[in-house]
């Protein structure tokens, strides 16, 4: 290429090019296929004859009888595909070895090369079809097509010839089979141009006819057309930059050669070689200029127009080959006039097309020398960037982060301080791919912080690195979120945080870090031993279940053994420095939960350190009273005294030393509080006492301490005079449920005898009293736990937990008082908004843990019911707050309802409709209004949907439902009521109706016409009823024809028939009605061919006929345009056979005729109504791009759900 300005002469103007092809147009019309032209606008520069002629393949006329064979064009038969020479290879050769994937391409590329030197239309005629066959199209362009046809007219033929066997084309076809057909085209256009670049590019004929043909393509309204043609012209045209970019160097290496052979003196220049070089400079400049004059054709005719073209895919890949050649080819390419469509293609909608161009621009920003060019672009487009790293795609906001790393890393002025805010909060997005990219281009910054003060100390600049990472986390505002922090760098920090020394120095040093830092930092530090020890992610980051390989097994263990041999000296230390804070001391008490805790009998002097780690937790369970501190060191406790271990017994006797002193100290209170002489002091330390016992309790048996029945005895006589300590009673009924418990599991492991069966059986009766009659007090803290422990100890004691004959002794069933407490209970506390209308409107913590405590308690409520501690009648007050509290409860709710299912379907549904009949009679005790029936009916459809579609499966239940709710709706009156009062019922049992089949609801209308009496006829509700028990055999006779009682879940979505000019298929519209009718709805698929242009209107019938409708055409429009152009899973439309006509009908006329071939092409191209906006026009999906998403810190719904019911 002579300048930068031969290519691209004038690219501002490509702005006004439209989708029409005009380039192809104007090419076509121009001349006839033997008179080619490459396709570029205005005449190309004569070309002038070489001195290597010899290098040039000549055109050799086909024999005789191979044109008497192509002589007429006939139809398309696939055996004959590509035979236009009874030798060499054919266009399915070709295609088989680019589907395959098996065959060398260089071997396929060379056979068609051979056959291509013996002649050249021959072989130009094969590579044609097979580019049609890679489009699906079983059409084939004969000899005679190829010589008297021009590419327009051989491309409306094809389209009127494409076969429409599938919706799918081969570029389109899911599965491994679309990635290896898309590879082996790639790689064919590549090594077609690779192997073509020293003669045959340069001859004129093949490639100027080739790129003719696929600009014409790429034009085509046929989608399977304009994809394949769009990606082989772009593949080819990074073959041919790449060409170029040799022949350009080539070219500067020959003018050097041909200076300095110039510059010598005439004695000194070697005969002849002067002219010599000046010719090869000349041929060269010539190859430069023809391979100009196609790349110029090839990006006015294919690129500007398909880069916004309706099919993301083709946009894609038009991106996706700019990259290639911005970076390829910089003197030509790296200007403005191209970098502009990376830009426009950042606002793109669709996901594919945005992360193409990002990856483009990567690859830009990653050569230094591009980035003076890139300014004008980085100043543009930085603020389009900065917002795309809160794209709705995670896959495209990483690669934007990644994008912004390189901009930060090779620009001299790097990102602003408020520019690079966009990207840190990221480091807590729940996305671990974004967090972790994020955490990159973080720990990039913190190290050029670093690296402006470093001194050369490794150990200094890590100080540096946590003191700088403090003050982020500190400011960051997401104080609990720091496993995600430390998740986030991990990849790219992990040495630093695997330094322990420093991060240990930095705590036990006496000055240097404040007191919130000390605090951050112990998180922070946690949470790497976390990550390094178990080399798992933080709940919400984890991708399905990930096993380590061997490599990273090993590391895991080696950060095990080296976190256990610098922290088992140490801790002791640390735990004494931070005894007095409950938060710093409880995060610290997690440290020996990763130890390889074998490792304290590896050595002698290592025991030491456990001693003084025991005595530590215990000192701290006695200078500590918050739960968060208990809780951890009660789960060290268990740790330790596991019997995996050989000390376990130093541990054991430490900590039953501790429950001595403890028990001890609650003794000494006891005589005072249960005769009431004890004051406020003395019930203060037995209330500690007791709380750390229960502590410890959840992790030890306390069972031979023998406290059940002090613990009783204190309830009781709290409760009798009234003074109600919240933390003494709490404490208490936690102890003694503990203590039932740990008695249970004991009787389980072992064999008691019958006296201690009784006497725990008796002690069990003794708790649900106490705790039943704390239920009704007015503490909510004491309430609350009285009825979870409730719930628990039920289930421990039920029939299902007993299961050996000698445990039978043990179970306990609720009392009738029990039951009817708890369902008040239910009613009272959780299905009530009392609780949280006394919070204000800041508090927004304190609402979230009440929904969390009433979930809780709701959950253990359903297991009773579930588990048959309680009837299955009892959940009719959990199903009628169904809809109401869908919001809070509904996943619990849902989750019952499915559960009693498979207990008892038939007591199940009776249980639903006894939940909507109480509804109704509720109704009656207020105002009586039909929003109040509104209602009902709105939690009758949603239990309704909660049957399922397998209606054989829920006959047996949704019958008794029907039967059930209609005698409840024919009640007799009862004194001072009105006639009949629960007659609306029936509006409301409707919502049942149409899981029915057929045959049920023929039983059902009998029965409803036993109980009714002639006035009952009258009540519009009544008519209501009936008429859902009539509807489906009025409108799904068409269904009922193939078989009784089919179940949709089984039965073929119905195709909609053609209507004719008499009317539709009776059939066929009994089928569509009952669709309608049903919860299952279809629709149908979008076709797979679309339109970028905007059709002319179309001239299918003569002047004055009526238009068909689209009915009439057999076709069904989408309800939408993005839906038609975007359906994935598409049906093909295909004209369906008419039933017999009429003698009238039978004649088919010429306008018919051509009616039925514009029919055929309408089912292959799709009507798009407006030419698609211009890229410019792009809007950022603003409104879609939803900001990064903090991980919950409480599990998610499945694991809950999980928890709550196995």
């Amino acid at each position: 290429m002579a300048s930068g300005d031969s290519f691209l002469e004038s690219n501002e103007e490509l702005d006004d090019l439209t989708d029409s092809g005009s380039d192809y147009e104007a090419t076509t019309k121009s001349t006839k296929r033997k008179k080619r032209a490459v396709p570029i606008p205005g005449p190309l520069p004569p070309k002038k004859p070489r001195r290597k002629a010899a290098l040039r393949v000549t055109s050799s006329p086909p024999p005789p009888d191979q044109r008497r064979q192509h002589s007429r064009v006939t139809s398309p038969r696939p055996d004959n595909r590509g035979r236009e020479e009874s030798q060499g290879i054919s266009a399915d050769d070709l295609y088989d070895a680019v589907r395959s994937g098996k065959s060398a391409m260089v071997t396929v590329v060379d056979e068609w090369l051979d056959s291509y030197k013996q002649s050249r239309e021959a072989g130009l005629l094969v590579l044609i079809n097979f580019i049609v066959q890679s489009c699906g199209c079983k059409g084939v362009v004969s000899r005679e097509m190829f010589a008297s046809m021009q590419n327009a007219e051989i491309i409306s033929t094809l389209t009127k010839e494409f076969n429409e066997d599938s919706v799918n084309y081969p570029l389109c076809n899911p599965g491994p089979q679309l990635k290896r057909f898309k590879a082996g085209l790639c790689e064919f256009a590549q090594v077609l141009v690779r192997s073509c670049r020293n003669s045959i590019v340069y001859d004129e004929y093949l490639f100027p006819a080739l790129m003719a043909l696929l600009t014409g393509l790429s034009d085509s309204q046929v989608r399977a057309f304009r994809h394949t043609s769009t990606l082989l012209a772009m593949k080819l045209m990074t073959g041919l930059v790449e060409v170029a970019v040799i022949v350009s160097v080539q070219l500067q290496t020959t003018q050097r050669r041909y200076d300095m052979e110039n510059s010598k003196r005439a004695n000194d220049r070697a005969s002849g070689r002067l002219e010599e070089l000046q010719a090869t400079i000349k041929e060269l400049r010539e190859n430069r200029e023809e391979l100009s004059s196609m790349m110029n054709g090839t990006f006015r005719g294919v690129f500007v127009h398909r880069y916004r073209d309706r099919l993301p895919d083709i946009r894609a890949a038009c991106i996706e080959e700019l990259g290639l050649w911005l970076k390829s080819d910089p003197e030509h390419f790296l200007n403005d006039g191209c970098l502009k469509y990376l830009g426009w293609t950042l606002h793109d909608k669709q996901c594919p097309v945005r992360l193409q161009c990002v990856r483009a621009l990567q690859g830009l920003y990653q050569e230094k020398e591009f980035i003076g060019r890139l300014e004008l672009f980085t100043s543009r487009f930085k603020e389009r960037m900065l917002s795309m790293v809160l794209d709705k795609e995670s896959d495209v906001a990483v690669e934007v982060v990644n994008l912004l790393l390189l901009i930060q890393q090779g620009t001299e002025e790097d990102l602003k301080e408020e520019e690079c805010g966009h990207i840190y909060p990221l480091v807590y997005a729940s996305h671990r791919g974004l967090a972790s990219a994020a955490g990159l281009f973080l720990y990039h910054k913190l190290k050029s912080v670093i690296a402006s003060d470093s001194q050369g100390n490794d150990k200094r600049d890590n100080a540096t690195f946590f003191q700088i990472l403090i003050s982020f986390y500190i400011q960051s505002e997401f104080h609990e979120h720091g496993a995600y922090l430390v998740d986030s760098l991990w990849g790219a920090a992990g040495t630093e945080f695997r330094d322990w020394d420093t991060m240990t120095a930095l705590l036990l040093q006496e000055t240097g870090l404040l007191y919130e830092e000390e605090g951050t930092l112990i998180e922070l530090m946690m949470c790497a031993i976390r990550q390094a020890a178990q080399a798992t992610p933080p709940v919400g980051r984890t991708q399905g279940k990930k096993t380590l390989n061997t490599k990273d097994k090993k590391v895991q263990e080696q950060d095990r053994r080296r976190i256990t041999t610098h922290f088992i000296p140490l801790l002791p230390q640390l735990l004494a420095k931070y005894s007095a804070d409950a938060g710093k001391v409880s995060l610290l008490l997690k440290a020996p939960l990763y130890f390889d805790l074998e490792m304290y009998n590896s050595a002698p002097q290592l025991e030491k350190y456990l001693h003084l780690l025991l005595s530590q937790i215990c000192g701290i369970v006695e200078k500590h009273t918050e739960i968060s501190v208990l809780e951890a060191c009660a789960h060290l406790a268990s740790t330790l005294c596991s019997d995996r271990y050989t000390f376990s017994s130093r541990a054991n006797l430490a900590f039953s030393q501790l429950m001595d002193g403890l028990t001890e100290c609650f003794s000494t209170y006891l005589d005072d509080l249960l005769q009431g002489t004890a004051d406020d002091d003395d019930t203060y330390s037995a209330a500690i006492a007791l709380k750390r016992i229960a502590a410890l309790s959840s992790a030890r048996d306390p069972t031979g301490w023998k406290l059940f029945d002090s613990c009783l005895k204190l309830l009781k006589s709290r409760i009798e005079s009234g003074e109600l300590n919240k933390e003494l009673m709490v404490s208490a009924l936690k102890c003694a449920a503990f203590h039932l418990m740990w008695a249970k599991v004991n009787a389980v492991n072992s064999t008691p005898s019958e006296a201690d069966l009784k006497r725990l059986k008796k002690e069990m009766h003794s708790f649900c009293g106490v705790s039943q009659t704390c239920l009704s007090l007015t503490q909510t803290e004491i309430r609350d736990q009285a009825f979870e422990l409730l719930c628990d100890m039920l289930l421990l004691y039920s029939a299902s937990s007993s299961r050996s004959e000698a445990l039978q002794t043990l179970v306990h069933l609720p009392s009738e008082s029990l039951r009817s407490d708890m369902a008040a209970f239910l009613l009272d506390h959780i299905f009530s908004d009392t609780d949280d209308a006394e919070l204000n409107e800041g508090e927004e913590e304190m609402k979230i843990t009440l929904l969390q405590r009433k979930r809780n308690q709701l959950a253990g409520y359903c297991k009773l019911v579930i588990y048959g501690v309680m009837d299955l009648i009892a959940a009719t007050d959990i199903f009628k707050h169904y809809s109401k509290y869908f919001k809070d409860f509904g996943d619990i709710i849902k989750e019952t309802v499915s559960k009693s299912k498979l207990i008892n379907p038939v007591l199940s549904a009776k249980t639903v409709g006894l939940s909507l009949q109480q509804l109704f009679s509720e109704m009656f005790t207020e105002d009586h209004s039909r929003q109040d029936l509104g209602e009902i009916r709105e939690l009758a459809k949603k239990l309704a949907m909660s049957f399922g579609i397998d209606l054989h499966r829920i006959r047996k239940p949704l019958v008794a439902l029907h039967m059930d709710g209609i005698r409840f709706a024919f009640r007799e009156p009862q004194e001072g009521e009105e006639q009949c009062p629960n007659a609306p019922f029936f509006e409301i049992l409707s919502e049942f109706s149409f899981k029915l089949l057929q045959q049920d609801r023929a039983q059902l209308a009998a029965f409803l016409k036993s109980k009714c009496s002639s006035a009952a006829l009258s009540w519009p509700s009544f008519r209501m009823y009936q008429r859902s028990l009539e509807g489906r055999s009025a409108k799904g006779r068409g269904l009922e024809e193939e078989g009784d009682g089919v179940s949709p879940h089984n039965t073929p979505v119905a195709k909609r028939k053609r209507t004719t000019a008499q009317g539709s298929s009776v059939s066929s519209v009994g089928r569509e009605s009952w669709l309608e009718g049903s919860s299952i709805h279809s629709s149908l698929q979008t076709p797979a061919l679309t339109s970028t242009v905007q059709r002319q209107p179309a001239k299918l019938l003569a002047a004055g006929e009526p238009r068909p409708t689209q009915s009439e055409m057999g076709l069904t429009g989408p309800e939408s345009d993005e839906e038609f152009s975007e359906g994935s899973n598409m049906r093909k439309v295909r004209p369906k056979k008419r039933h017999q006509l009429s003698s009238s009908q039978t004649g088919t006329t010429v306008d018919q005729q051509s009616l039925n071939s514009h029919l055929t092409l309408l089912s292959l191209i799709e009507d798009d109504m407006a030419e698609r906006e211009d890229i410019e026009d792009y809007e950022s999906d603003s409104e879609h791009e939803s900001e990064y998403t903090l991980p919950s810190k409480r599990d998610n719904l499945v694991s809950v759900l999980d928890e709550l019911f196995e």
